[in-house]
Order: structure tokens, then C-alpha cells, then sequence
């Protein structure tokens, strides 16, 4: 268990470290119904691993706050009751110092749990905690942004954390040339388990873009009405962005050459050659159409990273920013896997639940912890999601 317990200490440190830039005021607020409060992040990956690891593996174990289980369950219904969404900005109390109070208890419970030897499935509940947890890293980085947005001052959360470099890469279009492909996690190290089985698609052939799309070819999509003209769009896409006035990507102010993002590092001039970021599947997919292209299956971009990683064809073009920059959305819609089952018991709840109005992302993100992205990981968000790092890569037939 040596390698579990510095991973879990490695882990749990990050999400403090990352949550120390922002004041106590930072962590209560939540900016909308889709995010939550950075001390509501520090509080549940805590509940995590109270509620499915000490439960049920330490000797004696008594809840830290028996109250506290109602306020940091998210979604899990088998576990009970719980605090509706919308409603974490306003559980002012326990406070800030208390939920680090709470973190530190449980870490110390957990220290000592991990000192001694333990079933496997107490393990794999670790690891499966630990990459909740990493999620929620990212997350808070996501929440944190859009809160910080809605502030006129535009207070950056730290400088330079999100500058992001130029695409140094040409486009160019990488072939690939279909047939029989396996799909999905294998093997003893750990995925979710949307990732599997493994199993076996027919591809037709394809290409992918070589690199990202950038702010500037999307600034030629803004500047060419792409908002206004109605052919680019998907019907409910063209319904959501004339209901919310949506006229550019999230984050975005200004016009041509006064152009500005705001940022975690503050607002920065858009940048043509750096990649396109938070724009939601509606925009993904209304610029493929104008680009004459169209957004990847998630079986295409799979197959086509795996393909590149291993150098099967050294002289095909290398595909860019596979990883560590956006997550890109596919074209294909969030469902289980040929024979998936979830997990019984709440951990069952993590995943499946959510197989239906959802659209699969891959790839990482510039705020995705080292070590939590490959190939075979399925990010999940509406189609109208835009609040996280969100761009594309353009495809179309081989």
C-alpha cells in the first residue's frame, strides 16, 4: 500500500495547493448552478473518502460530522439525502477553516488506514477516490474561472497561469485508413469504468486536422456572421444561441483587433495561432460545417491517438496537442459500451447515470492533473456546456 499512500498524499496536497490563491470570499461563492464553491470541492472529495473508504474499512469508524454527510454528497442517491445543487454557495457554515479542519481529520484517519494491510477492493476504492479527486481538480479550476469572470475588477486567480503558447505546428490533414478497430480500456492500470470493455468498431476511413482549431480561425468564423447565419447550426443549437445572445466564445469581449479573453492569469488579448477554448458542442459543430469538415467520432479520435502514440506510420503527419490542452469534443453522444454494467451499490452511480443528453470530449486540458488524461478516458458535458476547456479538431471522410 506504500504506492497508494504517497499517491493519496500527493493527490490531496495538489487540491489545497491549488485552492491557496483564492480568499476565503473566493472559496463560498458559487457563480451559477453548474459550478460549485471551491470550499464545497475541498469538502466533498473529503466526503469521498469518509463515506466509501473509512465507512467501510476503518475499525470503529464515526463520522467526522454526521451533518456533513446530507451537505457534501453530490449525487449518490443510495447514500441519501442531500444538499440540492444550486443551493452549495449558500452553506455558509462550516466555515473555510472548518473544511480544512475536516481534510486534515480524515487525512490522518486515512494515514493510518493505509499503514495497514488491506482488502483489495479498500485499494481500488483509494485509487477510484483519488481520480474523483483529480476531476475535481480540474474542476475547481473551471469553477474558479467562471467565478472570477463575473467580477468587473477581472482579478486573475494567479499571472501567468493560463497563457497559452501558439500552435508552432502547420495544419495539415493526417489519414487514416479505417477498418477493424479495438476500442476501450485494457489491461491492470486503472480507468473508469465508462471506458469499458474493450471492445472492437469499424471504422471508415478518415482524417483528422493535424492541430487544434485556434482563436483565430474561429475569430474568421465570428467576423463571417457564423452567429447569425442559421445554415451552420444544429436546430436546438441555433434555438440556444439566439436565447442566450451567444455571439462569441465564453470568455470572450470586444471586436477585430480589440479582441480579449479573460483568463485565470486575467484578460489577455485573443491570440490567432493559440487554440480555441471554452466554446460548447453547438459552436464545435456550427464551425465544422463552416470549415467544410465535421467533428471526429469518439472512436476516430481514439483509434487515431493510439495510432500516433505507437508511430505505426512514421511518415504520416504527427498529430498535435493531442493532450494537455483542451478537451475536444466528438461528435458522438455520451452511452454505455457494448455489455457495460455499472457497479452495484452508489459507486454504480458515478458514471451511467449520466448516458443520455450528453456528448463525449477527448483528449485533456491545460487544467487536467499530470498523470489523469490517455486515450481511452470519456469526458461527458451537455451540448451547451462552455464553462470548461472545451475546443475541437476537425475532421472529415479519408
Amino acid at each position: 500500500m506504500e504506492r497508494v499512500a504517497s499517491d493519496y498524499a500527493a493527490v490531496r496536497a495538489q487540491t489545497v495547493a491549488l485552492a491557496a490563491p483564492l480568499s476565503a470570499e473566493d472559496s463560498q461563492v458559487q457563480s451559477m448552478a453548474d459550478a460549485s464553491p471551491t470550499k464545497w470541492h475541498l469538502a466533498h472529495t473529503t466526503w469521498f473518502f469518509e463515506e466509501f473508504v473509512l465507512q467501510e474499512f476503518e475499525p470503529g469508524f464515526t463520522p467526522h460530522d454526521a451533518r456533513w454527510r446530507f451537505l457534501f454528497n453530490s449525487y449518490y442517491e443510495a447514500v441519501g439525502p442531500r444538499l440540492a445543487r444550486p443551493s452549495r454557495g449558500l452553506m455558509t457554515r462550516p466555515s473555510l477553516d472548518e473544511v480544512h479542519d475536516y481534510r486534515r481529520a480524515v487525512d490522518q484517519r486515512m494515514a493510518k488506514l493505509l499503514a495497514s494491510p488491506l482488502p483489495d477492493l479498500a485499494r481500488e476504492r483509494v485509487v477510484l477516490g483519488l481520480n474523483h479527486e483529480q476531476q475535481h481538480q480540474e474542476l475547481l479550476l473551471t469553477d474558479a474561472l467562471h467565478l472570477l469572470a463575473q467580477n468587473p475588477l477581472q482579478p486573475t486567480y494567479q499571472d501567468d497561469f493560463e497563457n497559452d503558447a501558439a500552435s508552432t505546428a502547420g495544419s495539415s490533414w493526417r489519414k487514416f485508413p479505417g477498418g477493424l478497430a479495438p476500442i476501450g480500456a485494457a489491461g491492470e492500470a486503472f480507468s473508469f469504468d465508462n471506458e469499458r470493455p474493450r471492445h472492437r468498431v469499424v471504422l471508415e476511413p478518415f482524417a483528422l486536422a493535424t492541430r487544434l482549431v485556434t482563436q483565430g480561425d474561429f475569430a474568421a468564423f465570428v467576423d463571417a456572421g457564423g452567429y447569425r447565419e442559421s445554415r451552420w447550426w444544429l436546430a436546438e443549437g441555433w434555438d440556444w444561441a439566439r436565447r442566450e445572445a451567444i455571439t462569441a466564445p465564453a470568455y470572450w469581449s470586444g471586436e477585430g483587433a480589440a479582441r480579449r479573453r479573460f483568463t485565470l492569469g486575467g484578460a489577455q488579448p485573443v491570440q490567432a495561432e493559440a487554440p480555441l477554448a471554452h466554446v460548447s458542442f453547438f459552436e464545435a459543430d456550427a464551425y465544422a460545417r463552416f470549415a467544410d469538415a465535421r467533428l471526429p467520432t469518439e472512436q476516430e479520435w481514439e483509434h487515431a491517438a493510439l495510432t500516433s502514440a505507437a508511430r505505426l506510420d512514421r511518415d504520416a503527419p504527427a498529430l498535435h496537442e493531442l493532450f494537455g490542452v483542451v478537451w475536444q469534443w466528438t461528435a458522438s453522444p455520451y452511452v454505455g459500451y457494448p455489455g457495460y454494467r455499472p457497479a452495484a451499490g452508489a459507486i454504480g452511480e458515478y458514471n451511467g447515470k449520466f448516458m443520455v443528453n450528453q456528448m463525449v470530449l477527448r483528449g485533456s486540458s491545460r487544467f487536467t492533473p499530470e498523470g489523469h488524461s490517455r486515450a481511452t478516458y470519456r469526458n461527458f458535458f451537455p451540448a451547451t456546456a462552455r464553462w470548461q476547456r472545451t475546443g475541437l479538431r476537425l475532421a472529415r471522410e479519408g
